[in-house]
Protein backbone atom coordinates (compact mmCIF):
# COMPACT_ATOMS: atom_id res chain seq x y z
CA UNK A 1 0.00 0.00 0.00
CA UNK A 2 1.39 3.43 -1.09
CA UNK A 3 1.65 5.95 2.17
CA UNK A 4 0.39 9.49 1.70
CA UNK A 5 3.01 11.45 -0.06
CA UNK A 6 3.22 14.18 2.05
CA UNK A 7 3.08 12.54 5.25
CA UNK A 8 6.35 10.34 3.90
CA UNK A 9 7.83 14.59 3.21
CA UNK A 10 6.87 14.90 7.28
CA UNK A 11 8.46 12.15 8.57
CA UNK A 12 11.73 13.00 6.20
CA UNK A 13 11.81 16.57 7.66
CA UNK A 14 11.95 15.29 10.89
CA UNK A 15 8.45 15.27 12.07
CA UNK A 16 7.45 13.11 15.34
CA UNK A 17 7.10 9.72 14.23
CA UNK A 18 3.96 9.19 15.81
CA UNK A 19 2.29 12.57 14.54
CA UNK A 20 3.14 10.36 10.77
CA UNK A 21 1.75 6.82 11.88
CA UNK A 22 -1.65 8.92 13.45
CA UNK A 23 -1.61 10.56 9.71
CA UNK A 24 -0.59 6.88 7.59
CA UNK A 25 -3.70 5.38 9.54
CA UNK A 26 -6.23 7.78 9.15
CA UNK A 27 -5.18 8.09 5.50
CA UNK A 28 -5.45 4.36 5.41
CA UNK A 29 -8.82 4.09 6.75
CA UNK A 30 -10.52 7.02 4.59
CA UNK A 31 -8.76 5.26 1.27
CA UNK A 32 -10.05 1.62 2.55
CA UNK A 33 -13.61 3.88 2.82
CA UNK A 34 -13.42 5.72 -0.43
CA UNK A 35 -12.44 2.15 -2.59
CA UNK A 36 -15.28 0.81 -1.07
CA UNK A 37 -17.33 3.66 -1.74
CA UNK A 38 -16.03 4.00 -5.44
CA UNK A 39 -16.43 -0.46 -6.23
CA UNK A 40 -20.11 -0.44 -4.88
CA UNK A 41 -21.37 2.86 -6.61
CA UNK A 42 -22.84 2.41 -10.34
CA UNK A 43 -20.78 3.12 -13.36
CA UNK A 44 -21.56 6.54 -14.33
CA UNK A 45 -23.75 7.42 -11.42
CA UNK A 46 -22.97 11.06 -10.10
CA UNK A 47 -21.13 10.94 -6.24
CA UNK A 48 -23.93 13.83 -4.57
CA UNK A 49 -26.36 11.35 -5.84
CA UNK A 50 -26.24 8.64 -4.02
CA UNK A 51 -26.97 8.78 -0.46
CA UNK A 52 -26.20 6.35 2.15
CA UNK A 53 -29.46 4.72 4.35
CA UNK A 54 -30.05 2.51 7.20
CA UNK A 55 -33.27 0.73 7.72
CA UNK A 56 -35.48 0.83 10.78
CA UNK A 57 -34.80 -2.71 13.20
CA UNK A 58 -36.83 -4.40 15.03
CA UNK A 59 -34.88 -6.83 17.59
CA UNK A 60 -33.61 -6.94 21.82
CA UNK A 61 -31.97 -4.02 22.54
CA UNK A 62 -29.70 -3.19 26.19
CA UNK A 63 -28.96 0.14 27.00
CA UNK A 64 -26.00 0.63 28.99
CA UNK A 65 -23.76 3.20 31.14
CA UNK A 66 -20.31 1.95 30.45
CA UNK A 67 -17.72 3.42 32.89
CA UNK A 68 -14.02 2.70 33.94
CA UNK A 69 -13.14 1.46 37.04
CA UNK A 70 -10.62 -0.92 39.80
CA UNK A 71 -11.40 -3.56 41.93
CA UNK A 72 -11.72 -3.42 45.46
CA UNK A 73 -12.40 -5.39 48.50
CA UNK A 74 -15.66 -4.62 49.80
CA UNK A 75 -14.92 -5.22 53.93
CA UNK A 76 -11.66 -4.06 54.42
CA UNK A 77 -9.96 -2.85 57.91
CA UNK A 78 -8.27 0.17 57.17
CA UNK A 79 -5.12 1.34 58.87
CA UNK A 80 -4.21 4.92 59.07
CA UNK A 81 -1.11 6.58 60.63
CA UNK A 82 -2.13 8.16 63.94
CA UNK A 83 1.01 10.18 64.51
CA UNK A 84 0.44 13.38 64.63
CA UNK A 85 1.97 16.09 61.78
CA UNK A 86 4.13 13.85 59.23
CA UNK A 87 6.61 11.05 60.07
CA UNK A 88 8.62 9.18 57.78
CA UNK A 89 8.37 5.40 56.92
CA UNK A 90 11.39 3.14 58.27
CA UNK A 91 9.94 -0.24 58.02
CA UNK A 92 7.07 -1.40 55.63
CA UNK A 93 5.63 -4.75 55.16
CA UNK A 94 6.18 -5.47 51.61
CA UNK A 95 2.56 -5.94 49.77
CA UNK A 96 0.61 -9.23 49.23
CA UNK A 97 2.32 -10.72 52.09
CA UNK A 98 -0.66 -12.62 54.50
CA UNK A 99 0.15 -11.36 57.90
CA UNK A 100 -1.42 -12.35 61.28
CA UNK A 101 -3.47 -10.19 63.56
CA UNK A 102 -0.67 -7.69 65.69
CA UNK A 103 1.99 -8.32 63.22
CA UNK A 104 4.01 -5.61 62.61
CA UNK A 105 2.87 -3.54 59.07
CA UNK A 106 4.18 0.08 59.16
CA UNK A 107 7.68 1.26 61.34
CA UNK A 108 7.25 5.17 61.65
CA UNK A 109 10.48 6.99 62.84
CA UNK A 110 9.75 8.19 66.09
CA UNK A 111 13.19 9.85 66.97
CA UNK A 112 11.95 13.37 67.44
CA UNK A 113 8.98 11.55 69.66
CA UNK A 114 11.67 10.38 71.99
CA UNK A 115 14.19 13.74 72.62
CA UNK A 116 10.20 15.55 73.18
CA UNK A 117 9.84 12.72 75.68
CA UNK A 118 13.27 13.50 77.96
CA UNK A 119 12.56 16.65 77.75
CA UNK A 120 8.86 16.20 78.23
CA UNK A 121 10.06 13.89 81.81
CA UNK A 122 11.68 17.38 83.03
CA UNK A 123 8.74 19.69 82.50
CA UNK A 124 6.78 17.18 84.84
CA UNK A 125 9.00 16.87 87.74
CA UNK A 126 9.03 20.70 87.72
CA UNK A 127 5.49 20.77 87.56
CA UNK A 128 4.98 17.87 90.15
CA UNK A 129 7.67 20.36 92.43
CA UNK A 130 5.73 23.68 91.67
CA UNK A 131 2.57 21.28 92.34
CA UNK A 132 4.09 20.00 96.16
CA UNK A 133 4.59 23.55 96.98
CA UNK A 134 1.60 24.74 96.54
CA UNK A 135 -0.08 22.57 98.41
CA UNK A 136 2.23 22.98 101.47
CA UNK A 137 1.41 26.73 101.03
CA UNK A 138 -2.29 26.03 101.09
CA UNK A 139 -1.78 24.26 104.19
CA UNK A 140 0.36 27.13 106.05
CA UNK A 141 -1.62 29.65 104.61
CA UNK A 142 -4.84 27.97 106.44
CA UNK A 143 -2.84 27.72 110.09
CA UNK A 144 -1.94 31.24 109.39
CA UNK A 145 -5.48 32.72 108.43
CA UNK A 146 -6.93 30.63 111.26
CA UNK A 147 -4.43 32.26 114.15
CA UNK A 148 -5.03 35.67 112.46
CA UNK A 149 -8.88 35.07 112.45
CA UNK A 150 -8.75 33.77 116.22
CA UNK A 151 -6.55 37.17 117.38
CA UNK A 152 -9.11 39.51 115.96
CA UNK A 153 -11.66 37.92 117.31
CA UNK A 154 -9.97 38.12 120.64
CA UNK A 155 -9.06 41.96 120.42
CA UNK A 156 -12.84 42.23 119.48
CA UNK A 157 -14.03 40.26 122.28
CA UNK A 158 -11.71 41.99 124.68
CA UNK A 159 -12.84 45.50 123.56
CA UNK A 160 -16.39 44.66 123.91
CA UNK A 161 -15.20 43.51 127.45
CA UNK A 162 -13.72 46.49 128.25
CA UNK A 163 -16.44 49.30 127.15
CA UNK A 164 -19.05 46.74 129.54
CA UNK A 165 -16.27 46.77 132.30
CA UNK A 166 -16.03 50.69 131.91
CA UNK A 167 -19.65 51.33 131.71
CA UNK A 168 -20.98 48.71 134.04
CA UNK A 169 -17.60 49.07 136.65
CA UNK A 170 -14.92 51.74 136.02
CA UNK A 171 -17.41 54.99 135.83
CA UNK A 172 -19.70 53.98 138.32
CA UNK A 173 -16.66 53.47 140.98
CA UNK A 174 -15.15 56.61 139.96
CA UNK A 175 -18.59 58.84 140.44
CA UNK A 176 -18.77 56.85 143.95
CA UNK A 177 -15.45 57.98 144.72
CA UNK A 178 -16.02 61.57 143.75
CA UNK A 179 -18.83 61.95 145.48
CA UNK A 180 -17.47 60.10 148.58
CA UNK A 181 -14.71 62.55 148.53
CA UNK A 182 -17.41 65.72 148.23
CA UNK A 183 -19.03 64.34 151.11
CA UNK A 184 -16.00 63.94 153.42
CA UNK A 185 -15.24 67.12 152.53
CA UNK A 186 -17.69 69.06 153.41
CA UNK A 187 -18.26 66.97 156.87
CA UNK A 188 -14.16 68.07 157.26
CA UNK A 189 -15.24 71.73 156.52
CA UNK A 190 -17.94 71.24 159.09
CA UNK A 191 -15.82 70.25 161.60
CA UNK A 192 -13.19 73.19 160.29
CA UNK A 193 -15.68 75.58 160.58
CA UNK A 194 -17.04 74.06 164.00
CA UNK A 195 -13.80 74.14 165.70
CA UNK A 196 -12.84 77.44 164.40
CA UNK A 197 -16.08 78.98 165.99
CA UNK A 198 -15.07 77.59 169.32
CA UNK A 199 -11.65 78.77 168.87
CA UNK A 200 -12.78 82.24 168.46
CA UNK A 201 -14.97 82.14 171.27
CA UNK A 202 -11.74 80.83 173.66
CA UNK A 203 -9.31 83.45 172.32
CA UNK A 204 -12.26 86.24 173.03
CA UNK A 205 -11.83 84.42 176.50
CA UNK A 206 -7.97 84.40 176.58
CA UNK A 207 -7.86 80.64 176.73
CA UNK A 208 -7.03 80.09 172.89
CA UNK A 209 -3.51 81.77 171.44
CA UNK A 210 -3.93 83.55 168.16
CA UNK A 211 -1.54 80.89 166.46
CA UNK A 212 -3.77 78.31 168.04
CA UNK A 213 -6.70 80.71 166.30
CA UNK A 214 -4.80 81.04 162.94
CA UNK A 215 -4.34 77.37 162.70
CA UNK A 216 -7.84 76.74 163.03
CA UNK A 217 -8.39 79.44 160.34
CA UNK A 218 -6.20 77.87 158.06
CA UNK A 219 -8.05 74.29 158.79
CA UNK A 220 -11.33 75.82 157.67
CA UNK A 221 -9.88 77.36 154.88
CA UNK A 222 -8.20 74.21 153.35
CA UNK A 223 -11.26 72.02 154.00
CA UNK A 224 -13.22 74.26 151.83
CA UNK A 225 -10.77 74.55 149.16
CA UNK A 226 -10.91 70.48 149.16
CA UNK A 227 -14.88 70.57 148.93
CA UNK A 228 -14.16 72.87 146.21
CA UNK A 229 -11.80 70.11 144.57
CA UNK A 230 -13.61 67.60 145.03
CA UNK A 231 -16.64 69.27 143.59
CA UNK A 232 -14.35 70.11 140.59
CA UNK A 233 -12.99 66.39 139.82
CA UNK A 234 -16.46 65.40 140.13
CA UNK A 235 -17.57 68.20 137.71
CA UNK A 236 -14.59 67.13 135.04
CA UNK A 237 -15.33 63.33 135.96
CA UNK A 238 -18.98 63.45 134.47
CA UNK A 239 -18.37 66.28 131.96
CA UNK A 240 -14.73 65.29 130.05
CA UNK A 241 -12.78 62.16 131.63
CA UNK A 242 -16.32 59.74 131.65
CA UNK A 243 -17.43 60.69 127.60
CA UNK A 244 -13.57 61.14 126.40
CA UNK A 245 -13.05 57.34 128.08
CA UNK A 246 -16.55 56.39 126.85
CA UNK A 247 -15.66 57.83 122.76
CA UNK A 248 -11.95 56.03 122.98
CA UNK A 249 -13.40 52.56 124.07
CA UNK A 250 -16.52 52.68 121.70
CA UNK A 251 -13.96 53.73 118.88
CA UNK A 252 -11.38 50.96 119.98
CA UNK A 253 -14.65 48.41 119.89
CA UNK A 254 -15.46 49.61 116.07
CA UNK A 255 -11.52 48.84 115.29
CA UNK A 256 -11.69 45.65 116.32
CA UNK A 257 -14.61 44.96 115.00
CA UNK A 258 -13.61 46.00 111.69
CA UNK A 259 -9.94 44.40 111.78
CA UNK A 260 -12.26 41.38 113.05
CA UNK A 261 -13.86 41.69 109.66
CA UNK A 262 -10.64 42.39 107.99
CA UNK A 263 -8.82 39.40 108.84
CA UNK A 264 -11.45 37.21 107.79
CA UNK A 265 -11.94 38.50 104.76
CA UNK A 266 -8.45 38.60 103.76
CA UNK A 267 -8.15 35.08 105.34
CA UNK A 268 -10.51 34.00 102.78
CA UNK A 269 -8.73 36.17 99.67
CA UNK A 270 -5.86 34.02 100.69
CA UNK A 271 -7.26 30.96 100.98
CA UNK A 272 -8.66 31.50 97.34
CA UNK A 273 -5.93 32.53 96.19
CA UNK A 274 -3.58 29.62 97.78
CA UNK A 275 -6.45 27.33 96.62
CA UNK A 276 -6.14 28.39 93.02
CA UNK A 277 -2.41 28.59 93.21
CA UNK A 278 -3.12 24.81 93.74
CA UNK A 279 -5.44 23.85 91.62
CA UNK A 280 -3.20 25.69 88.81
CA UNK A 281 -0.33 23.52 89.76
CA UNK A 282 -2.38 20.40 89.93
CA UNK A 283 -3.57 21.36 86.86
CA UNK A 284 -0.42 22.24 85.11
CA UNK A 285 0.89 18.69 86.47
CA UNK A 286 -1.48 17.07 85.02
CA UNK A 287 -1.73 18.46 81.82
CA UNK A 288 2.56 18.07 81.47
CA UNK A 289 1.61 14.17 82.97
CA UNK A 290 -0.95 13.78 80.20
CA UNK A 291 0.91 15.20 77.51
CA UNK A 292 4.18 12.67 78.27
CA UNK A 293 1.50 9.89 78.53
CA UNK A 294 0.46 11.13 74.94
CA UNK A 295 4.18 11.29 73.60
CA UNK A 296 4.60 7.64 74.77
CA UNK A 297 1.42 6.72 72.88
CA UNK A 298 2.55 8.60 69.49
CA UNK A 299 5.69 6.44 69.99
CA UNK A 300 4.03 3.29 70.76
CA UNK A 301 1.45 4.52 67.61
CA UNK A 302 5.15 4.75 65.69
CA UNK A 303 4.63 0.76 64.98
CA UNK A 304 1.27 -0.23 63.59
CA UNK A 305 -0.09 -3.75 63.96
CA UNK A 306 -2.08 -5.62 62.19
CA UNK A 307 -5.18 -5.00 63.97
CA UNK A 308 -7.01 -8.16 62.16
CA UNK A 309 -5.23 -10.66 59.92
CA UNK A 310 -4.89 -10.60 56.16
CA UNK A 311 -3.29 -9.75 52.87
CA UNK A 312 -1.54 -6.61 52.95
CA UNK A 313 -2.85 -4.19 49.93
CA UNK A 314 -1.59 -0.45 49.93
CA UNK A 315 -3.68 2.44 49.87
CA UNK A 316 -2.02 3.95 47.13
CA UNK A 317 -2.67 0.46 44.87
CA UNK A 318 -5.43 0.45 41.85
CA UNK A 319 -6.67 4.19 43.37
CA UNK A 320 -8.45 5.72 40.04
CA UNK A 321 -7.27 9.33 40.40
CA UNK A 322 -3.92 9.10 39.39
CA UNK A 323 -3.24 12.63 40.98
CA UNK A 324 -4.12 11.66 44.49
CA UNK A 325 -0.61 10.05 45.14
CA UNK A 326 2.12 11.09 43.47
CA UNK A 327 4.10 8.00 44.50
CA UNK A 328 3.25 4.49 46.07
CA UNK A 329 3.83 3.57 49.33
CA UNK A 330 7.54 3.05 50.14
CA UNK A 331 10.12 2.83 52.70
CA UNK A 332 11.25 6.68 53.65
CA UNK A 333 8.10 8.13 52.24
CA UNK A 334 6.68 11.01 54.33
CA UNK A 335 3.07 10.48 55.63
CA UNK A 336 0.95 12.82 57.30
CA UNK A 337 -2.08 11.97 60.75
CA UNK A 338 -4.83 10.19 59.09
CA UNK A 339 -3.60 9.02 56.11
CA UNK A 340 -4.68 5.76 55.17
CA UNK A 341 -1.70 3.39 54.53
CA UNK A 342 -2.60 -0.31 54.07
CA UNK A 343 -5.82 -2.00 53.77
CA UNK A 344 -6.44 -5.93 55.06
CA UNK A 345 -9.35 -7.42 53.69
CA UNK A 346 -11.46 -9.12 56.27
CA UNK A 347 -13.35 -11.28 53.73
CA UNK A 348 -13.98 -12.58 49.71
CA UNK A 349 -16.11 -9.88 48.84
CA UNK A 350 -15.07 -7.90 46.13
CA UNK A 351 -16.47 -4.65 44.74
CA UNK A 352 -16.23 -2.04 41.68
CA UNK A 353 -15.39 1.58 42.46
CA UNK A 354 -16.79 3.51 39.70
CA UNK A 355 -17.20 7.29 39.04
CA UNK A 356 -20.85 7.84 37.30
CA UNK A 357 -20.64 11.25 35.03
CA UNK A 358 -23.76 13.99 35.86
CA UNK A 359 -25.05 12.98 31.97
CA UNK A 360 -25.56 9.47 33.00
CA UNK A 361 -26.70 9.94 36.55
CA UNK A 362 -30.03 10.11 35.69
CA UNK A 363 -30.28 6.82 34.34
CA UNK A 364 -28.72 4.88 36.82
CA UNK A 365 -30.55 3.94 40.12
CA UNK A 366 -29.50 1.35 43.20
CA UNK A 367 -29.90 -2.29 42.25
CA UNK A 368 -29.14 -2.04 38.66
CA UNK A 369 -27.39 -5.43 37.10
CA UNK A 370 -23.41 -4.51 35.91
CA UNK A 371 -21.34 -6.37 33.57
CA UNK A 372 -18.41 -6.69 34.62
CA UNK A 373 -15.23 -7.25 32.54
CA UNK A 374 -11.62 -7.04 33.83
CA UNK A 375 -8.85 -6.14 31.68
CA UNK A 376 -6.45 -8.80 32.98
CA UNK A 377 -8.54 -11.96 32.86
CA UNK A 378 -10.01 -11.51 29.35
CA UNK A 379 -13.16 -13.27 28.47
CA UNK A 380 -14.36 -13.71 32.11
CA UNK A 381 -17.59 -11.87 32.87
CA UNK A 382 -18.44 -10.76 36.61
CA UNK A 383 -22.25 -9.55 37.68
CA UNK A 384 -23.08 -7.37 39.88
CA UNK A 385 -25.40 -5.01 41.16
CA UNK A 386 -25.19 -0.61 42.04
CA UNK A 387 -25.33 -0.47 45.63
CA UNK A 388 -24.01 2.90 46.11
CA UNK A 389 -25.01 6.37 44.15
CA UNK A 390 -23.23 9.32 46.18
CA UNK A 391 -25.22 11.96 47.34
CA UNK A 392 -22.59 14.46 46.50
CA UNK A 393 -19.99 14.67 43.50
CA UNK A 394 -16.21 13.84 44.05
CA UNK A 395 -14.67 16.57 45.42
CA UNK A 396 -11.02 15.58 44.19
CA UNK A 397 -12.44 15.06 40.74
CA UNK A 398 -14.42 19.01 40.98
CA UNK A 399 -11.05 20.64 42.15
CA UNK A 400 -8.40 19.12 39.24
CA UNK A 401 -11.28 20.13 37.15
CA UNK A 402 -14.21 22.10 37.93
CA UNK A 403 -16.10 21.49 34.62
CA UNK A 404 -16.00 17.83 35.36
CA UNK A 405 -18.93 16.36 37.41
CA UNK A 406 -18.43 12.79 38.46
CA UNK A 407 -20.36 10.38 41.26
CA UNK A 408 -19.06 7.84 43.22
CA UNK A 409 -20.34 4.17 42.73
CA UNK A 410 -20.39 1.00 44.53
CA UNK A 411 -21.15 -1.93 42.46
CA UNK A 412 -21.29 -5.62 44.39
CA UNK A 413 -19.87 -8.34 42.55
CA UNK A 414 -22.37 -11.28 43.10
CA UNK A 415 -20.94 -14.27 41.86
CA UNK A 416 -17.89 -16.26 42.13
CA UNK A 417 -14.39 -13.62 42.95
CA UNK A 418 -11.97 -16.02 43.29
CA UNK A 419 -9.70 -14.81 40.60
CA UNK A 420 -9.93 -11.08 41.49
CA UNK A 421 -7.56 -8.77 42.93
CA UNK A 422 -7.42 -5.50 44.30
CA UNK A 423 -6.22 -2.94 42.28
CA UNK A 424 -7.41 -4.67 39.03
CA UNK A 425 -8.82 -2.63 36.04
CA UNK A 426 -12.59 -3.80 34.67
CA UNK A 427 -15.07 -1.89 32.50
CA UNK A 428 -18.59 -2.23 34.21
CA UNK A 429 -21.27 -1.60 31.93
CA UNK A 430 -24.51 -0.97 33.95
CA UNK A 431 -27.68 -2.14 32.73
CA UNK A 432 -30.52 1.03 32.54
CA UNK A 433 -32.93 -0.84 30.69
CA UNK A 434 -33.54 -4.25 28.52
CA UNK A 435 -36.08 -4.69 25.75
CA UNK A 436 -36.85 -8.21 24.13
CA UNK A 437 -38.33 -6.49 20.67
CA UNK A 438 -37.85 -3.27 19.95
CA UNK A 439 -37.50 -0.56 16.83
CA UNK A 440 -34.22 1.72 16.05
CA UNK A 441 -31.85 3.01 14.30
CA UNK A 442 -27.75 4.51 14.18
CA UNK A 443 -28.30 7.43 16.44
CA UNK A 444 -26.69 9.51 13.90
CA UNK A 445 -29.48 9.43 12.09
CA UNK A 446 -31.88 11.05 14.95
CA UNK A 447 -30.83 14.83 14.72
CA UNK A 448 -33.45 18.15 15.89
CA UNK A 449 -35.09 20.34 13.52
CA UNK A 450 -36.33 23.44 15.09
CA UNK A 451 -37.26 22.14 18.52
CA UNK A 452 -38.33 18.38 17.31
CA UNK A 453 -36.80 15.39 16.80
CA UNK A 454 -36.46 13.88 13.17
CA UNK A 455 -34.91 11.46 10.77
CA UNK A 456 -34.72 12.00 7.50
CA UNK A 457 -35.81 9.37 4.69
CA UNK A 458 -35.14 9.37 1.07
CA UNK A 459 -37.82 10.74 -1.41
CA UNK A 460 -38.43 11.14 -5.05
CA UNK A 461 -37.36 15.19 -4.45
CA UNK A 462 -34.87 14.36 -1.59
CA UNK A 463 -34.36 14.14 1.79
CA UNK A 464 -38.27 14.35 3.60
CA UNK A 465 -38.33 15.23 7.39
CA UNK A 466 -40.04 12.50 9.48
CA UNK A 467 -40.73 13.54 12.91
CA UNK A 468 -40.22 10.71 15.70
CA UNK A 469 -40.38 9.84 19.39
CA UNK A 470 -36.85 8.45 20.73
CA UNK A 471 -36.28 6.72 23.76
CA UNK A 472 -32.66 5.76 25.06
CA UNK A 473 -29.49 4.72 23.32
CA UNK A 474 -26.67 3.13 23.50
CA UNK A 475 -23.76 4.88 21.91
CA UNK A 476 -25.09 3.15 18.64
CA UNK A 477 -28.34 2.75 17.82
CA UNK A 478 -31.44 4.93 19.54
CA UNK A 479 -34.64 3.55 20.34
CA UNK A 480 -37.44 4.28 18.27
CA UNK A 481 -40.89 4.51 20.30
CA UNK A 482 -42.83 5.89 17.64
CA UNK A 483 -42.45 7.78 13.67
CA UNK A 484 -41.18 5.20 12.08
CA UNK A 485 -42.04 1.00 11.17
CA UNK A 486 -39.66 -1.83 10.86
CA UNK A 487 -37.71 -1.66 7.67
CA UNK A 488 -38.43 1.94 6.94
CA UNK A 489 -35.19 3.80 5.66
CA UNK A 490 -33.68 6.65 7.02
CA UNK A 491 -30.32 9.03 6.19
CA UNK A 492 -27.55 7.09 7.84
CA UNK A 493 -25.98 10.93 7.46
CA UNK A 494 -28.82 13.77 7.61
CA UNK A 495 -28.14 17.17 6.13
CA UNK A 496 -25.88 18.62 8.35
CA UNK A 497 -26.87 22.38 7.37
CA UNK A 498 -30.27 22.09 8.91
CA UNK A 499 -30.21 20.04 12.09
CA UNK A 500 -28.18 19.70 15.49
CA UNK A 501 -27.34 16.19 17.46
CA UNK A 502 -30.13 14.80 19.33
CA UNK A 503 -29.70 16.18 22.93
CA UNK A 504 -29.74 13.00 24.37
CA UNK A 505 -27.34 11.30 22.18
CA UNK A 506 -24.99 13.64 23.30
CA UNK A 507 -25.06 12.85 26.74
CA UNK A 508 -24.56 9.29 26.30
CA UNK A 509 -22.04 9.25 23.57
CA UNK A 510 -19.24 9.17 25.64
CA UNK A 511 -18.68 6.07 27.77
CA UNK A 512 -15.87 7.44 29.90
CA UNK A 513 -16.56 11.12 31.85
CA UNK A 514 -15.01 13.81 29.63
CA UNK A 515 -14.08 17.21 30.79
CA UNK A 516 -16.83 20.12 28.96
CA UNK A 517 -15.29 21.81 25.93
CA UNK A 518 -13.86 25.55 26.51
CA UNK A 519 -16.35 27.70 24.62
CA UNK A 520 -15.00 28.49 21.67
CA UNK A 521 -13.35 31.52 19.90
CA UNK A 522 -15.74 34.39 18.73
CA UNK A 523 -16.25 33.43 14.61
CA UNK A 524 -15.52 35.70 11.85
CA UNK A 525 -18.42 37.19 9.40
CA UNK A 526 -16.62 35.57 6.36
CA UNK A 527 -16.29 32.20 8.56
CA UNK A 528 -19.85 31.98 9.70
CA UNK A 529 -20.73 32.72 6.03
CA UNK A 530 -18.06 30.12 4.60
CA UNK A 531 -19.56 27.34 6.70
CA UNK A 532 -23.01 28.16 6.32
CA UNK A 533 -22.32 28.09 2.84
CA UNK A 534 -20.54 24.49 3.22
CA UNK A 535 -21.46 22.67 6.21
CA UNK A 536 -17.70 21.35 8.46
CA UNK A 537 -17.26 17.88 8.33
CA UNK A 538 -16.28 15.97 11.64
CA UNK A 539 -13.06 13.87 11.35
CA UNK A 540 -13.24 12.40 14.61
CA UNK A 541 -17.30 11.21 14.34
CA UNK A 542 -15.89 9.42 11.03
CA UNK A 543 -13.42 7.96 12.93
CA UNK A 544 -15.59 6.16 15.10
CA UNK A 545 -17.45 4.57 12.44
CA UNK A 546 -17.51 1.40 11.42
CA UNK A 547 -15.78 1.02 7.63
CA UNK A 548 -19.95 0.08 6.69
CA UNK A 549 -20.93 2.97 8.34
CA UNK A 550 -18.11 5.59 6.87
CA UNK A 551 -18.62 4.07 3.48
CA UNK A 552 -22.13 5.35 3.83
CA UNK A 553 -21.54 8.51 5.61
CA UNK A 554 -18.28 9.35 2.45
CA UNK A 555 -21.16 8.69 -0.19
CA UNK A 556 -23.63 11.63 1.21
CA UNK A 557 -20.65 14.29 1.13
CA UNK A 558 -20.58 16.80 -1.61
CA UNK A 559 -17.07 17.21 -3.68
CA UNK A 560 -16.04 20.71 -1.53
CA UNK A 561 -16.93 18.15 1.54
CA UNK A 562 -14.90 15.42 0.29
CA UNK A 563 -11.93 17.72 -0.41
CA UNK A 564 -12.36 19.59 3.23
CA UNK A 565 -12.14 15.81 4.73
CA UNK A 566 -8.96 15.17 2.87
CA UNK A 567 -7.18 18.66 4.07
CA UNK A 568 -8.23 17.79 7.35
CA UNK A 569 -6.91 13.98 7.10
CA UNK A 570 -4.05 15.53 5.38
CA UNK A 571 -2.68 17.53 9.02
CA UNK A 572 -0.71 20.48 9.26
CA UNK A 573 1.66 19.73 6.50
CA UNK A 574 -1.12 20.34 3.97
CA UNK A 575 -1.42 16.48 3.21
CA UNK A 576 -4.92 15.23 1.46
CA UNK A 577 -6.94 12.37 1.25
CA UNK A 578 -5.95 9.83 -1.57
CA UNK A 579 -8.49 8.85 -4.25
CA UNK A 580 -8.84 5.79 -5.88
CA UNK A 581 -6.49 7.22 -8.99
CA UNK A 582 -3.05 7.25 -5.77
CA UNK A 583 -4.35 3.49 -4.33
CA UNK A 584 -4.45 1.92 -8.24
Amino acid sequence: MNTNPKTRQKNEAGEPRSRAVRAALISTLILGAIVAAYAMWPEGKDDRAAVATAQVQRGPLVITVAESGTIQNRERAVVKSEVEGAATILFLTPEGTNVRKDDLLVELDASQLADNKTQQQITVLNSEAAFIRAREDLAVTRSQTDSDIAKAKLAYKFAQQDLTKYTEGEYPRELQQAESEIKIAKEELERANDKLNWSKRLAEQGYVTRTELQADELSAQRANINLDLANSAKELLETYTHQRQLDQLRSDLEQAEEAFERTKRKATADMVQAEAELKAKESEFERQKSKLEKTDDQIAKCRILAPVGGMVVYATTGQGSRWRNAEPLAEGQVVRERQELIYLPTDATMMVAIKVHEASLQKVRLGMPVRVTVDALPGKVFWGRVSKIALLPDAMSAWLNPDLTVYETEIQIQNDANELRAGLTCLAEIIVAQYPEALFVPVQSVVRVAGKTVVYAPGPKGPETQEVQVGLDNNRVIRIIDGLAEGDAVLLAPPLAASTMHEESVSTLTEIPQAKAPAAPAKTQAAEESEAAEPAVDLGKIRDMSPEERRRAFENLTPEQKEQLRKKAGGKGGGRLPTAKDES
